[in-house]
């Protein structure tokens, strides 16, 4: 076939069987391979969903500026839509994102306002002083602001993620997903109910930052989770449990993904991984759970989550 956009290679993602890490006697795991979207990530599917349906309803004009504040996966997935759209994009970001993530915008065309922070690392108040100057970016430059994590135009993009994995396991007895914007996992969960699909949705949170359970918020190491305590797209009847998962155990997660199932993913699959586990060993042999790989482990290699490994999948140093 010929003559399709880059824009058509987003979505239809494998789902992914994972033997080797399922526990004895339990479910079997399988997992959503989001790294095979153009940008390596699941938000590229939201990204276009925000950008279309601005557009259609005539909020964003053809060649109108857009602007957002992101940790770089939403950044990159909107550049790309906006590149191949004609959108000039403004990202506000910190220098504590990873440079992967930070090059990737920028090759992409997005102009990007890095904001400092101390000895660049995250703090409390990042998310609120992001915001602030994007919304200042927005109005210098008269540019839409998708505001990802008020908007939902992006739980229509990821309604194809739940038709998809229901194509391919019909059987579904439980879906897991970590909760950043919430997109994800209400957008998914949406089409699961309106197709009467008899799934258990469990939501999956730090457990150094129980922000679901108990609205406390703490210093965690899962990038783009945890963020807001009382995410606005997130609806309770959407969802029956929550996972609370140790940050070192999504670690350890990742690790091994990569080690025993030669997947190569970021913090917020292993805290999918860790919590799908869990589930698992829970069910008889015969039920299945899914999850997803939200993006590619490449993003990740300069911080040190596969640092140290000499060929051990369970190293946590």
């Amino acid at each position: 076939m010929t003559g399709r956009s880059t824009l058509d290679a987003i979505g239809s993602t494998p789902l992914i069987e994972l033997p080797a890490i399922r526990p004895e006697g339990g479910a079997s795991i399988h997992v959503k391979w989001e790294g095979a979207n153009p940008t390596g990530s699941l938000k590229d599917r939201m990204a276009l969903s925000m950008i279309d349906r601005a557009r259609e309803r005539g909020d964003l004009a053809p060649g109108d500026p857009v602007v957002e504040f992101t940790g770089g996966s939403t950044g990159s997935s909107l550049a790309l839509v906006c590149a191949v759209l004609d959108h000039p994009l403004f990202v506000v970001t910190a220098d504590c994102v990873a440079e992967e993530k930070i090059a990737s915008m920028r090759a992409l065309g997005a102009q990007l306002e890095v904001v400092e922070t101390p000895d660049g690392e995250a703090y409390d108040g990042l998310f609120e002083d992001l915001r602030t100057v994007a919304l200042e970016v927005a109005e210098e430059n008269d540019a839409y602001f998708t505001d990802q994590f008020s908007n939902p135009d992006q739980l229509a993009g990821y309604r194809p993620l739940g038709r998809e994995i229901l194509e391919d396991r019909p059987d579904l007895d439980e879906f897991v997903m970590t909760v950043g914007t919430g997109g994800c996992a209400m957008g998914t969960a949406r089409t699961f109910a309106e197709a009467g699909a008899d799934v258990t949705v469990s939501l999956v949170e730090p457990a150094e930052s129980p922000v679901l359970t108990d609205g406390t918020a703490g210093s965690h190491a899962v990038q783009g989770t945890a963020i807001v305590g009382s995410p606005p797209l997130v609806e309770s009847e959407f969802y029956d449990r929550i996972h609370t998962i140790p940050s070192s155990e999504g670690v350890e997660c990742l690790r091994r993904l990569a080690a025993e199932e030669g997947l190569l993913s970021g913090t917020s699959t292993g805290m999918n991984v860790a919590a799908a586990i869990r589930a698992a060993d829970g069910r008889d042999p015969d039920e299945t759970v899914v999850t997803v790989a939200c993006d590619t482990g490449l993003k990740y290699l300069t911080e040190d989550l596969y640092a140290g490994l000499e060929g051990s999948a369970f190293c946590l140093c």
